[in-house]
């Protein structure tokens, strides 16, 4: 638990993350925010998803229609949580001389899009009003 606040704080003052081992070669520290960057661009795409199927879509069922968005509001900010957490922890292991740390995230993010896809098929092959 001590670690993980420890690595929340890092989230705010990024500068003190130079207190962990070695400089890596700077541009595996770019690579690292490239990839940050990537999760962010993913959650905000699930966040503006999710606000376009409440605001697109008024003729969907409502229990339909706030199911998805809340689907994909929640992966977007679980998302943009996690590309923050994963930068720090990737980060704190290339100067440790670690590995990087393994994740399931993605694999959690993939069956979420997929169920709200599948979800989406059903609602265009049922029809929006009953």
């Amino acid at each position: 638990m001590i670690d993980f606040v420890r690595s929340i704080r890092l989230w705010f003052a990024p500068e003190r993350i130079r207190d962990e081992g070695d400089t890596p070669d700077y541009r595996f520290s770019l690579a690292n925010e490239r990839t940050f960057l990537a999760w962010v661009r993913t959650a905000l795409a699930l966040i503006g998803g999710g606000f376009a199927v409440d605001q697109f879509l008024p003729d969907l069922r409502w229990g339909w229609r706030v199911g998805l968005a809340l689907a994909l509001l929640a992966s977007g900010v679980l998302c943009s949580l996690r590309a923050v957490s994963h930068w720090v922890r990737c980060e704190r292991a290339m100067r440790r001389g670690e590995d990087l740390p393994a994740s399931r995230f993605p694999a959690v993010l993939s069956v979420v899009v997929a169920l709200v896809a599948v979800a989406m098929v059903v609602v265009v092959l049922v029809g929006w009003e009953g």
